[in-house]
């Protein structure tokens, strides 16, 4: 699967920073590896092998990781040098992206998606972007995509008004081209869930690949201690690695 990652790496994380004040969030512990790691490793298995890294907050912490940690992939950073937000961080990196389409992801959550499948329908259905989507019991902390019954998405509603069974956001997504990421203002603080998403919902060239994959987060400390716990019974290749470019 030739297509970049792109990973967003540059929140802040101050729920969180009790445990880890030491770290970025992606770089967490989890079972004596950082979180990044078991994301990029399980995209690896996938035959990805270029991520490119939107950092911000502790952005040092993981250039030093991953060039004394090195593996088969090639790791390239996008360095924000004030916050931009989820879109924003996108955005800033545009320059670095070689692949129509490619993917974002969150790098503080994990949803074992069927990548070369979610990949297949995005070919498929040709949209601008698709967004992974998962079924819980009970979306009321997450908020819910509303998706028709051509799977395209029209809309979302907030977590006041959720309370019960819903497709939630999984975290990740298929960009067609970077020619959609012109209607991302530049260099300014700009959200993927509650500005970019709004903005295309709707219009047709917005769907959601329903997975039944659960979904992991470490925004919280007791999403951290459930990662903790549940993701030991996921087992991925967790190699030494060697960069090709840095």
């Amino acid at each position: 699967m030739n297509a970049d990652i792109v990973i967003l790496c540059g929140g802040v994380g101050s729920r969180l920073t009790p445990l880890i004040s030491d770290r970025p969030k992606p770089m967490a512990d989890i079972n004596g590896k950082p979180f990044l790691d078991l994301v990029i490793n399980y995209y690896r298995s996938f035959g990805a092998w270029r991520f490119i890294l939107c950092t911000g907050h502790m952005s040092d912490f993981i250039e030093n990781y991953y060039k004394a940690n090195t593996q088969d992939v090639e790791i390239v950073l996008s360095k924000e040098n004030t916050p931009l937000g989820t879109a924003g961080g996108v955005k800033n990196a545009a320059k670095m992206i070689k692949s129509e389409p490619f993917f974002v992801i969150n790098g503080d959550s994990f949803c074992k998606v069927d990548v070369s499948d979610f990949y297949a329908f995005h070919r498929r259905m040709s949209p601008s972007v698709s967004m992974a989507v998962t079924e819980v019991k009970d979306a009321h902390s997450y908020g819910s995509v509303i998706i028709d019954t051509s799977q395209r998405i029209t809309g979302f509603m907030e977590k006041s008004e959720v309370s019960e069974k819903a497709y939630i956001n999984a975290g990740i997504y298929l960009f067609n081209n970077t020619d959609v990421l012109n209607l991302i203002p530049s260099e300014t603080k700009y959200s993927l869930e509650y500005d970019f998403f709004p903005k295309i919902a709707g219009s047709g060239a917005f769907y959601g690949y329903i997975t039944n994959a659960p979904l992991f987060d470490i925004g919280t400390p007791e999403r951290y201690e459930r990662a903790l716990r549940e993701l030991k019974e996921i087992h991925l290749q967790m190699t030494q690695l060697r960069i090709k470019k840095f």
